[in-house]
């Protein structure tokens, strides 16, 4: 009996599974982010575990954790959400009117340019919007708060009681050492990217309060969340809130923010993060971008923050197989011969 091309029933089962996925994005998000909260949460609880707590009160306190910060997170930041949705019109006509004044201002040089190509095509106002409608996604995706909790502590009480039932499947197990490395890996990326994420939100939320800037933690949430992916997160999360700070405050004001955001994702991104990350879960900047795309188109806003983490994990999961290394090895970034290579 023959069978068929591999390569097109690959691309077909892949097809059908990207279809699939994207039919089913409304109960996929739910789950994905509450697997990456639990995934950040092992670390907390095997702590817990450590310190002889059972499993069931090790859950229940990182559950109480969560749902204390989701309440905090809520009440700071919900109702800059709402006011910034709320007066996105009024930013959107000022931005609209200042970028007129420069076309009018650049005409007097000499400099003739399309205004109603540049209002179609480049308009800043339209950045605003794509801000808006970002946050709103984001909005509606953590509505489902209940049920990413629930989630995330059924997920927390199967990874402890994991363990057992391993040791109860004796010689039937399943070989563990690449799961094992294939857990530990996404988990050190994860808390690693996490804590640089963190402290990257909140220092831009700081700098953009001490210069007045409306919404400084709504901005610095963003910044948090866009951290999470490589070099275009940082010019995404920065764009909404230096346009903000054009309107509100000025040029110089402006100015000032893009400097701040400059100079804290250089710091973060090319010495706090790479000092104790390094180089072995990277990947190229070709990679992060498709992925920002594909992930996006499947899941919409919430597709793009996960879309380096979702990617990492696939690069991960192949990098565990020796059969499959080898894509993982196109995925990542280019790394230099050693010397000894060379010579």
């Amino acid at each position: 009996m023959q069978t068929g091309n591999p390569i097109l029933m690959t691309g077909a089962a892949f097809v059908v599974v990207v279809a699939g996925m994207q039919a089913a994005a409304s109960l996929l998000i739910p789950f994905l982010l509450a697997a990456f909260i639990a995934i950040i949460c092992l670390s907390p609880l095997y702590w817990l575990h450590a310190r002889g707590l059972p499993s069931g009160v090790a859950v229940l306190i990182i559950a109480l954790v969560l749902v204390l910060t989701g309440t905090l997170i809520g009440v700071f930041v919900g109702a800059s959400l709402s006011d910034f949705s709320h007066n996105l019109p009024v930013f959107q006509a000022r931005l609209q009117t200042q970028t007129d004044g420069l076309l009018n201002w650049l005409s007097g040089f000499g400099l003739q340019l399309d205004s109603q190509l540049l209002r179609d095509n480049f308009s800043p106002s339209l950045a605003m919007g794509m801000a808006g409608k970002l946050l709103a996604g984001l909005g509606n995706a953590l509505a489902n708060t209940f049920l990413i909790v629930l989630t995330v502590i059924f997920l927390l009480l199967e990874a402890s009681a994991l363990p057992h039932k391993w040791t109860l499947m004796g010689r039937h197990a399943p070989s563990g050492e690449h799961f094992s490395r294939f857990i530990a890996s996404v988990n050190s990326y994860l808390a690693i990217k996490g804590w640089v994420s963190l402290a990257t939100g909140a220092v831009i939320a700081i700098w953009l309060a001490l210069l007045g800037v409306d919404y400084p933690l709504l901005w610095g949430l963003i910044a948090f969340l866009f951290n999470f992916v490589p070099n275009i997160g940082s010019i995404i999360a920065a764009v909404p809130a230096v346009l903000l700070a054009l309107v509100q405050l000025g040029p110089g004001s402006a100015l000032a923010a893009g400097v701040g955001y400059l100079a804290v994702n250089i710091i973060m991104g090319n010495v706090v993060e790479p000092r104790y990350m390094g180089r072995g879960v990277g990947l190229s900047t070709l990679v992060v971008f498709v992925s920002l795309v594909f992930w996006g188109w499947i899941l919409g806003p919430v597709g793009m923050l996960l879309s380096v983490p979702l990617t990492m994990i696939v690069k991960l999961a192949l990098e565990a197989n020796d059969d499959t290394r080898w894509i993982a090895v196109l995925l990542g970034p280019d790394i230099e011969p050693l010397q000894n290579d060379k010579g």
